[in-house]
């Protein structure tokens, strides 16, 4: 390795320069690539690929394309150490690559074939798993003409990831650092990421991967050198009952982190089984046990949640393929359509399958980016009492069986009687008998056997069924077991979901604006922001981006656009009318809605939106009130602008001061950037009283706050008034009056967009154009999440103005 670093070494003096002399660990499976965006004399991208203990180099000037016909230069270089992979910074000027240096992706490369042969005859295939490069690539070296550096050039192979550069330009979209893996300590505890059901495959399994559903215990692994410990799903610590499992993870001698997976039992056809997992424990032989391993959040010293799912699962599979166990084991991708998987697990008697996102990071809480597909119903039961045997049978009859409803009370869902054998009668009677209760622990129902007896809620039954009743109950039930390792009180009725795919649900790796065809966009590399080099392109592009999550902000509302056809700086143009024959998808409202005045626009749909951006639409302005219902409005919107001298903690507190008068007055409050200074505090009322009336209230809302905390709030709006203060504007809430729409960019500089917040969020905030066109892709995966409970808050008025004493056309 010295000598592979001479010349890297030599070309750099570390009192000087912040870039790493040496070392860096080798991968431990898997191998690493970063890619470094580097504005030295000239922007150029460093491709490094781990091999061999160095990270070989080019420098590629333009920086990758998804499109097969690019062919982008790339300049082979000096090899760098391992540990350059997390350099970030600024090399000093007059050393050499002088110029800011950011980690533009990174992740892990697998080659096809033999790395060193490749490289030797000049023509390198592999595949790369990361933020965003993905799929197969090609290093190929050209022909060399005398140069000091070989000439190499990087091409995109055909597959599914593919793309038109007219399309998407990776390098555009995607241009910011991504650290995903920050180094972070192992944590202690750590719950896992749950499924949702859902009633269909997705719409675009390509971009999904599907596992076996196993029918078994979630488990998760903590490893930390010989601390080995295994939790369940709610956080048992199961160790001392899975003490063959540990001892088989011990020998392995796997790298510290959280190791998450499933155990199961395999019967005598090699298919899990839930009955016979029950019995390992039972009878304390859990030496069958079998630990299949699909995901790992935490890694040797790195935080890996919110890397993508699959350069996790690349990672935990190069681990597990270099320590071959027949316990642990890795739960590999099937590879078919979701259908036939479905239909092959079904006939082999599984219980159906997973599907994950490729993209979607881990989270501790049940995600849409993982479902499941069953091939029957099936589900856990609370098991609340039970009748007596009939005949020969002993112990007793069938389980009553519940499930917890939104107000905490056990719903009675019926019988099973069926699935059980001698061992098992007699295990759960002895079990319920010292649960024995002296009423009834469900809450009123007729269908109940009057002649039951009851225990307490605490055991928890797998049941699979046919079907649910009208009323309720499960019919054609088989007892697969009971659960240990899930709470009673957590067992609630699951019903399959209908999949939502759109932008929301899809993390900032992979989110791209796809353009229609039939788009044309007049003057595309016009420069429209000098401060971020944004062209008209980009701006179309990100409208793109976003358009099924600013949609829902726009449907339904009167809208106003702000053109700049000379870009951020030159003048705009604020329209609240134009002819709509040049802007298909953009629409006239009924003229009626304000008579006086040629007809108001809407969009509503994504073509509209996409129209309205290559006409040099660059801000989206909404109006309060929904155009079917226009004379009553539906929001209040409070604009806090700062004035001179005004900080951003200042802001920040001002917009809590906000939310919480509100609260005392019983309304709700939702909370987004501006995208430039300030904060919107945005208010859904149910649509009760005119516009002079909603805006005199609001007029109220800002006097009290004015008149109470003067040293922060000021009433009037004019500049010497506003030296440090805020002014409250509630004007945004008359008539015709508007607010920019969330997600819309603004014509600043640095094209800042308006963004949803969780109030929760404020606090991290260091400023209202924290997300701009440029970095968008770092918030996709929240999207509108913050906002979900929008559309069902609305209150009416009238309580809220009880309690100002405000009367209502007194104003």
């Amino acid at each position: 390795m010295g000598d592979a670093l001479k010349t890297y070494q030599s070309k750099r003096n570390f009192a000087l320069t912040p870039e790493p002399a040496e070392g860096g660990e080798e991968g431990k499976g898997a191998l690493a690539f970063v890619i470094q965006k580097h504005w030295a004399s000239r922007l150029h991208y460093d491709f490094r690929l781990e091999l061999d203990g160095v990270m070989l180099s080019w420098a590629v000037p333009k920086g990758p394309s998804y499109d097969t016909r690019d062919k982008r230069m790339a300049v082979h270089v000096e090899d760098h150490p391992i540990s350059y992979n997390d350099f970030e910074g600024t090399i000093p000027p007059k050393q050499y690559g002088a110029g800011k240096v950011i980690i533009w992706d990174r992740g892990v490369w697998r080659p096809l074939g033999d790395p060193r042969k490749a490289l030797a005859e000049g023509s390198l295939k592999f595949e790369m798993v990361g933020h965003k490069m993905h799929g197969r690539w090609a290093l190929v070296r050209m022909k060399g003409r005398g140069e000091k550096q070989e000439p190499w050039l990087l091409i995109k192979e055909k597959d599914d990831y593919a793309r038109p550069a007219d399309e998407f330009s990776v390098v555009d979209e995607m241009p910011d650092s991504v650290k995903a893996m920050p180094v972070a300590a192992l944590p202690e505890t750590l719950s896992p990421q749950l499924a949702t059901l859902v009633d269909a495959p997705p719409s675009s399994p390509e971009d999904w991967l599907f596992e076996i559903k196993f029918d078994g215990y979630r488990l998760l692994a903590r490893i930390d050198g010989k601390d080995i410990r295994l939790f369940t799903r709610n956080g048992n610590d199961w160790t001392h009952r899975l003490q063959n499992l540990r001892d088989a993870l011990a020998r392995m001698k796997l790298p510290p982190g959280w190791y998450d997976g499933e155990i199961v039992v395999h019967d005598d056809n090699g298919r899990p089984d839930f009955g016979l997992l029950q019995n390992a424990f039972d009878e304390n032989k859990p030496a069958d046990i079998v630990y299949f391993l699909f995901d790992i959040p935490f890694h040797d010293g790195r935080d890996l949640r919110q890397a993508p799912l699959e350069q996790r699962r690349a990672m935990l599979q190069a681990l597990l393929d270099n320590k071959p166990s027949d316990t642990i084991r890795f739960s590999a991708a099937l590879d078919a359509t979701p259908q036939q998987m479905i239909a092959a697990a079904c006939s082999m008697g599984l219980e159906g399958i997973i599907g994950k996102r490729r993209d979607s990071g881990y989270t501790s809480r049940r995600s849409g980016s993982w479902i499941k597909l069953k091939c029957g119903q099936r589900q856990e039961f609370v098991i609340g009492g039970y009748t007596e045997p009939q005949g020969s049978r002993s112990g007793f009859g069938s389980l009553l069986l519940g499930t917890y409803d939104k107000d905490g009370k056990l719903q009675y869902a019926g019988n099973v009687g069926s699935g059980f054998n001698a061992g098992t009668l007699r295990d759960i009677k002895n079990k319920m008998d010292k649960l024995a209760a002296d009423k009834s622990p469900f809450a009123p129902n007729r269908d109940i056997d009057r002649k039951a007896h009851w225990v307490k809620p605490a055991l928890v039954a797998e049941v699979s069924f046919g079907e649910w009743t009208h009323s309720g109950s499960i019919r054609h039930a088989v007892f697969k077991g009971l659960r240990k390792d899930k709470k009673a009180d957590a067992i609630v009725r699951e019903v399959a979901a209908h999949l939502k795919e759109q932008a929301t649900m899809q993390p900032a790796s992979t989110v791209q604006g796809k353009l229609p065809a039939t788009l044309k966009i007049s003057n595309p590399d016009r420069v429209i922001d000098q401060q971020s080099g944004a062209t008209k392109i980009t701006l179309v592009r990100y409208y793109a981006l976003v358009g099924a999550l600013i949609l829902p902000h726009l449907k339904g509302r009167p809208v106003s656009l702000v053109r700049a056809p000379a870009g951020v700086g030159g003048e705009l143009f604020f329209q609240k009318h134009a002819e709509i024959g040049k802007l298909p998808g953009v629409k006239h409202l009924d003229p009626k809605l304000d008579p006086d005045h040629p007809p108001m626009l809407e969009i509503a749909t994504e073509r509209g939106l996409l129209s309205a951006a290559q006409w040099n639409v660059v801000e989206l302005h909404t109006q309060n009130a929904n155009a079917s219902s226009y004379e009553k409005p539906n929001r209040m919107v409070f604009d806090l602008d700062p004035g001179k001298g005004v900080t951003w903690p200042q802001v920040q507190e001002a917009a809590q001061l906000m939310r919480a008068f509100l609260d005392q007055l019983g309304l709700p409050a939702f909370l987004k950037t501006s995208g430039g200074k300030g904060l919107h505090v945005v208010v859904p009322v149910r649509p009760g009283y005119g516009w002079d009336e909603v805006k005199a209230f609001s007029q109220a809302i800002v006097a009290h706050m004015a008149e109470h905390i003067p040293e922060r709030f000021v009433l009037k709006s004019g500049p010497r008034n506003r030296v440090g203060k805020i002014f409250i504007d509630y004007l945004r809430n008359g008539r015709g009056a508007t607010t920019v729409a969330a997600w819309s960019a603004r014509s600043r500089p640095g094209l800042g967009i308006s963004v949803p917040l969780a109030w929760e969020e404020l606090d991290g905030l260091h400023g209202a154009d924290r997300w701009t066109v440029a970095n968008v892709h770092t918030r996709l995966d929240v999207g509108n999440a913050p906002w979900d409970a929008y559309e069902h808050a609305a209150k009416g008025l009238a309580p809220a103005m009880k309690v100002m004493g405000f009367k209502p056309g007194a104003a």
